[in-house]
């Protein structure tokens, strides 16, 4: 994978839409012999993703449009075929065009209680395999309030997620940003460099930080009053969230860390109940955030999950997706992710309404790419 630029956000991206931003992927094929522009190509695929399209096949079909729709995309006759299609994004630098189309939606998107939150996650492909058996997976940064992919890297074979963290970051001006991550990325050299880019951190810690999840644990939470208590119901079941919070200081050995949670959930279904109880830790102060806040923020990181694993999972069937040639999985999942952040940014909630909407008229979706 190439490496990231040192310099976050580059500007020559802009206030540029996203078919102009498209331009800025570099070509990877001679020049002799070209008959579509590879700016033609992705918008055609993201066009017809935009419209439900899950494979190459049903974007060759989509791309079937009438003529005067395509020539919006800059398309002319004859329309790219599927192999012309897979084998041009099986050879596109993914990263650049995942870095590119992270600044754009960056700038489209906004704070969430005076700051903005962002959600780092790790997704696998699970048909997505390289010659060797190797499965492609991914790790994406979504903002928390607009439900928008900010960000992908790949996390090879031979390594894992913990240290591609800062190459995903590194594409973002992390000012007064939150970063939430689950307890694999709760660890000590993530925390220095988000702190040392201006940022905050919120971190699940569970066993594998386990000298630091017991140290949490012996903290005297029974003298510690909670701060909040938030009851529901639903699906057969009553459930209770109850949180308490704690300032903390240097003995805690985990670096800038200034305040504890704890998240207590109380479950009861069918008359039985069951008790989780889950420890927090983050750079905020609670002068700055409550703890209320903190917790919320957390829900929210775990709404990654269905605000986009889920959906490119279902209404993608991304699981299922046999692309493995090349670059091919990653520019796809850089695509659908595309998708599901212009739908998001136009309103629409249900990501699957959208695409069904989209896919009435190949008119909407060419549209939507010349508003977003």
């Amino acid at each position: 994978m190439p490496a990231v630029p040192s310099s976050p956000m580059p500007t020559r991206v802009s206030d540029t839409g996203i078919l102009e931003v498209l331009g800025q992927v570099p070509d990877p094929r001679a020049r002799r012999g070209v008959r579509h522009r590879l700016t033609a190509i992705l918008a055609v695929t993201l066009a017809a993703v935009c419209a439900g399209a899950r494979s190459f096949t049903a974007i060759a079909e989509w791309a079937d449009a009438p003529a005067e729709a395509l020539g919006r995309l800059g398309v002319a006759a004859p329309v790219p075929s599927e192999s012309t299609i897979r084998r041009t994004l099986g050879r596109v630098d993914a990263a650049v065009l995942d870095q590119v189309i992270g600044v754009w939606a960056w700038l489209r998107t906004r704070v969430v209680d005076g700051r903005r939150v962002i959600a780092v996650d790790g997704k696998t492909l699970r048909g997505a395999k390289d010659t060797a058996g190797h499965l492609t997976h991914l790790l994406a940064a979504l903002d928390h309030g607009s439900g928008v992919v900010l960000g992908q890297v790949e996390v090879g074979a031979k390594t894992n997620e913990i240290p591609l963290i800062t190459d995903l970051l590194g594409m973002l001006d992390l000012t007064d940003v939150v970063v939430t991550a689950d307890a694999l990325h709760c660890q000590r050299a993530t925390a220095e460099y988000i702190v040392g880019r201006g940022g905050h951190y919120v971190f699940t810690v569970k066993n594998n930080q386990r000298a630091l999840r017991n140290l949490l644990k012996a903290l005297p939470w029974n003298e510690i009053p909670v701060s909040s208590s938030i009851a529901g119901a639903g699906h057969g079941r009553l459930e209770r969230r109850t949180v308490k919070a704690t300032e903390v200081g240097a003995g805690l050995g985990f670096p800038h860390a200034t305040q504890v949670l704890q998240v207590r959930r109380t479950v009861t279904r069918n008359g039985r109940k069951s008790v989780e109880i889950v420890y927090l830790i983050t750079s905020m102060p609670m002068t700055a955030a409550a703890p209320t806040q903190i917790a919320t923020w957390i829900r929210g990181h775990w709404g990654i999950e269905n605000r986009l694993h889920w959906v490119r999972d279902v209404t993608f069937d991304e699981d299922r997706s046999t692309i493995r040639t090349g670059t091919g999985p990653q520019v796809m999942a850089a695509i659908r992710n595309t998708a599901i952040s212009i739908l998001r940014l136009a309103g629409h909630t249900s990501i699957a309404v959208g695409l069904r909407h989209h896919s009435r008229d190949p008119h909407r979706p060419i549209d939507l790419l010349h508003a977003a």
